[in-house]
């Protein structure tokens, strides 16, 4: 599964969970615990950022109108 992908190009084994954002820690850390993968969307750098960062989180997906999201530096983001 990759780690960032563009919504509608990719697919999942399984069901995954998707959700919106990271905010829903009880809903991610139960997903998670059951092998559920864990997908979140998101349309900035700093969501993908924030949602990578949770060890739940199996992919993010990015909209189609917004593929450029795909080549974002993570590393630069994440540690400067």
């Amino acid at each position: 599964m990759p780690e960032l992908a563009v919504e509608g190009e990719t697919r999942f084994p399984g069901e995954p969970l998707v959700l919106e954002d990271v905010s829903e820690l009880n809903r991610l850390r139960e997903a998670f615990d059951h092998g559920t993968p864990v997908v979140v969307r998101a349309d900035s750098a700093e969501q993908i950022v924030a949602a990578l960062a949770r060890p739940e989180v199996a992919c993010v997906l990015v909209p189609p109108e917004q593929r450029d999201l795909l080549d974002i530096d993570l590393v630069k983001l994440t540690y400067g």
